[in-house]
């Protein structure tokens, strides 16, 4: 991302999840959450040079909870990859403290919305974004892999 991406991030005020624009780095979102919490920690001090105010309350939550769905969403990405990389299912299922029926669902999930995700865009008219038809089969075959099977 570029320096103006970055200083029209740090001007912009956040108070829901919506407001963070797509694809926003994690470590932009963790700063900010990080200026506001201080904020929020130092205005319990006697003499706080800055006082919170209910922005700072809210940009907590509302990045808190853009940080979360961000992280929910890339688990299936990560599962694909580190099963690319050649992990078994009960290496990834123990990565996620999981059984590895739960690992392969994960992934199951973030397959089928990566599928939908495609279809709507091409319906659209819009570049697809997503797993094509090929795509998707190739991720559902991960899925029947025997728990201890490397990928091939």
């Amino acid at each position: 991302m570029s320096t103006d991406a970055h200083k029209h991030w740090r001007d912009l005020r956040v108070s829901r999840p919506g407001d963070v624009p797509p694809a926003t780095p994690l470590m932009w979102l963790a700063e900010k959450h990080q200026e506001h919490a201080d904020r929020l920690t130092s205005s319990l001090l006697p003499h706080a040079a800055e006082r919170a105010t209910v922005a700072d309350a809210l940009a907590v939550l509302a990045l808190r909870e853009a940080v979360r769905r961000e992280m929910e969403y890339g688990r299936g990405a990560h599962v694909r990859d580190a099963l690319r990389f050649g992990a078994t299912w009960n290496e990834v299922a123990a990565a996620l403290d999981v059984t590895p029926g739960e690992a392969r669902n994960v992934l199951r999930t973030w397959a089928e919305a990566q599928r939908h995700l495609y279809t709507a865009s091409e319906e659209r008219g819009e570049q697809p974004l997503g797993l094509s038809a090929e795509q998707y089969a190739a991720v559902l075959a991960l899925t029947e892999l025997a728990d201890d099977a490397q990928p091939a």
